[in-house]
């Protein structure tokens, strides 16, 4: 298999490099401006609340550093061992990666994660969590049996330019789970979630017991629903009746662990390079891969808002911790009897989530879990709390109401104007939306189709291709700019300035109006 180039690029059926073309110089510059002025409402409005009442001890989440705001975005793979997950990292990079293990039995026994570098070379767990461009250094709290087998793999690709794979160790199952890992597996896979801008949850088509390893991992994942996509592989390996049947199955499996209302995203298919086993579902198979790159490509252009949605999540949570621990600092007595109010407060700890719920109007989704946060508060003492602090409350209100919604104002959106959105986005950006995503894969070849049919030829479909030939491409791509310079919203132009530029072509009324009926929009 042909090893991608270092510019951005995607793959055709003969695995050569395509250059993608386009400048993400804008789209970066306009992350980096986001991540700046993040930081600034971290460091100032936000991390004094967090040492004050100690928001690193309760959630057990570290202070954010610099780089964190700085860094790429991050996909995390979490699955049973032998499921494919460095088989699709692999598929994504377009070729081998130092450290890769392959194997129908558990290989992968540790973190990896995969970034881009100028050479090959793996790095130790210990080295990369103080690395100053990395943002693992708060990995130091799981301690050097973790960190032993934490590692980072280093090769140059135009796919780690835009954003950093984190390969998990296969969960295991049965008795393999009563081995001790020498670290708390779970409580690493949520450090990993709480950075993630996608979590990939693979399952195989010939395994969908969930064991308690993997039900503790995702139960850990909760909270971050809007980050999972569900991966069912090797479907190809199974007919059209099984593949029905473990679809429902693992559904309801999902169902009973996953305590959202809403249906799990799954994406069925075969993700390697190899050709499909069984073609009865490949038509399905290379939409559902389509679907799931089409969610990985535009990581990058998403960045900016992943960073803003963690901080306010952050943000939100700090808040109401102040206003726990304020409140519990309030209950307690001047001299006599501390001890015994603390165990008290403790033991009707829900019915004070309750009233401090109602008396500042907070949400209940803010609240930390009562069981673990009690747990913490036995080891701790209320006297020692710091009280509330209400010009540290108004300065957080002040940043959630008026200068996030000010650095939103400056990201992309459909009310702005072709004036405005060149200006956010660049000249390139607006005419090549793809400019700046991530160069995945699209072979169709292993879907059993020619070059024509999966629409490799950089020249277009031709009029035989009658699902994808559009006789008006080339008249639409050139004429792309001057629909741009009417301000179209959403889009779309509205009937009056369509209605201009139709008169200035000198047709005729009768003409005009059979075009105006003969249109879709």
């Amino acid at each position: 298999m042909g090893e991608w180039a270092n510019e951005p690029s995607v793959l055709v059926d003969n695995d050569q490099p395509v250059p993608m073309g386009g400048n993400d110089s804008t789209m970066h510059d306009r992350t980096a401006m986001v991540a700046a002025r993040l930081k600034s409402v971290y460091r100032k409005a936000v991390l004094p609340v967090e040492k004050k009442y100690r928001y690193d001890y309760f959630f057990e989440s570290p202070f954010l550093t610099d780089i964190e705001f700085d860094s790429k975005p991050q996909v995390m793979l979490v699955g049973q061992y032998s499921v494919g997950k460095t088989s699709f990292i692999r598929y994504l990079l377009g070729r081998d990666f130092p450290g890769q293990r392959i194997g129908p039995e558990p290989t992968t026994d540790r973190f990896t994660v995969l970034i881009n570098g100028p050479e090959e070379r793996t790095i130790p767990g210990n080295a990369l969590s103080v690395h100053p461009d990395l943002p693992f250094r708060g990995l130091e709290r799981f301690g050097v049996n973790f960190l032993s087998r934490f590692e980072g793999s280093q090769l140059p690709s135009s796919v780690l330019r835009a954003i950093t794979l984190v390969d998990t160790p296969g969960i295991l199952s049965g008795e393999k789970q009563r081995v001790n890992r020498g670290y708390d597996f779970t409580q690493v896979v949520s450090w990993f979630a709480d950075r993630a801008d996608l979590i990939i949850l693979l399952f195989d088509a010939h395994k969908l017991d969930i064991s308690d390893e993997l039900k503790g991992a995702i139960d850990v994942l909760k909270g971050h629903e809007d980050k999972i996509r569900c991966i069912l592989n090797k479907a190809d390996q199974i007919d059209r009746q099984q593949l029905m049947r473990v679809y429902g199955a693992l559904l309801w499996s999902l169902g009973k662990i996953m305590t959202s209302p809403e249906v799990a995203r799954v994406y069925v298919g075969s993700f390697w390079e190899e050709p499909l086993t069984n073609l009865d579902n490949a038509d399905l198979f290379e939409k559902e891969e389509k679907d799931l790159m089409r969610d990985l490509a535009v990581l990058p252009r998403q960045s900016a808002v992943r960073k803003i949605n963690e901080l306010v999540k952050r943000i939100r949570k700090v808040k109401t911790l102040a206003y726990i621990v304020g409140y519990l600092k309030s209950q307690m007595p001047a001299v006599m009897g501390k001890d015994k109010k603390q165990q008290k407060l403790i033991n009707d700890l829900p019915n004070v989530f309750r009233v401090i719920l109602k008396k500042y109007n907070l949400s209940a989704g803010d609240f930390p879990d009562i069981s673990k946060f009690s747990q913490k508060l036995k080891d701790v003492k209320f006297s020692e709390f710091s009280s509330l602090s209400n010009s540290m409350i108004e300065t957080l209100d002040k940043n959630l109401g008026q200068e996030i919604p000010k650095l939103m104002e400056e990201l992309p959106s459909e009310k702005d104007t072709p004036e405005t959105l060149r200006a956010k986005m660049g000249a390139v950006a607006i005419t090549n939306p793809n400019s700046a995503n991530v160069p995945v894969p699209t072979r169709a070849g292993k879907f059993g189709k020619g070059k024509e049919e999966e629409g490799s030829n950089p020249f277009g479909y031709s009029a035989t291709n009658e699902d994808q030939y559009w006789a008006l491409q080339d008249s639409a791509e050139r004429l792309y700019d001057s629909f741009e310079a009417l301000g179209p919203v959403g889009g779309f132009l509205s009937p009056t300035v369509a209605r201009d530029v139709l008169v200035k072509t000198g047709l005729e009324k009768d003409q005009l109006r059979q075009i105006w009926n003969l249109s879709d929009i």
